[in-house]
């Protein structure tokens, strides 16, 4: 695969254009990769706001009607609901995982099995997320590229 960069005059005009025979899941998960960047949200922690980018999020945690955006080195309240971030940001490899936790497939190291049905995910900060029974077959899907199977 070819790849050509070419420097322009003006940030707004920056764009990244895909040219393939086939659009295939390794195309649609660059396009992905490259939607989070340059996408930013706002974030609290200790009480000031602050930006932060989308791709930067391990995972989205719901707590006591509470949005949490977890990061390497933060844990951001957000103003979301979570099923909002599975809406808006679900094009981008995020994916639910529990009926509280929406998961960053980008920032996905490993998945291996734990008790009764259930998985956990090892991020790529060693952090370890609990994959629910009925959300394992489409996690499965999303990162072995199998088939989602009906249970």
């Amino acid at each position: 695969m070819k790849v050509r960069i070419r420097k322009i005059a003006e940030k707004e005009a920056e764009q990244v254009i895909v040219e393939c025979v086939e659009i295939t899941q390794e195309i649609k998960d660059i396009c992905a990769y490259v939607g989070t960047k340059g996408r930013e949200l706002v974030g609290v922690w200790n009480g000031r706001s602050f930006r932060f980018p989308l791709a930067s999020v391990l995972y989205f945690e719901a707590l006591d009607e509470k949005v949490f955006a977890y990061t390497t080195d933060r844990v951001y309240e957000v103003k979301l609901r979570l099923y909002e971030a599975e809406e808006a940001y679900g094009a981008y490899h995020f994916i639910r995982c529990s009926k509280s936790v929406l998961l960053n497939l980008m920032q996905l190291e490993s998945i291996s099995p734990a008790l009764n049905g259930r998985f956990f995910a090892h991020m790529k900060n060693k952090e370890t997320v609990m994959i629910s029974r009925a959300y394992v077959p489409k996690l499965k899907a999303a990162v072995m590229g199998e088939e989602e199977k009906r249970v």
